[in-house]
């Protein structure tokens, strides 16, 4: 079996990196942004060949009806 002993102890310290993504659990996402992941998603998901654009994809989130 694979020795795996490199995942039992703790991960290094990086005070950097720890701050940071505080503060960015600090920040609330804006409507304009989602809206910008949701496009980038779709366009970053669809096959090189399906002929689907960025602007494609944006159309299509904007139609896009999310509920709860």
């Amino acid at each position: 079996m694979a020795d795996r002993k490199s995942v039992l102890k703790a991960p290094p310290e990086r005070p950097e990196l720890d701050e940071l993504l505080a503060q960015s659990r600090a920040m609330p996402v804006t409507d304009e942004q989602l809206h910008e992941q949701r496009v980038s998603f779709v366009y970053g998901n669809a096959p090189e060949d399906s002929g689907i654009t960025r602007d494609s994809a944006r159309k299509a989130a904007e139609r896009m009806r999310l509920s709860d």
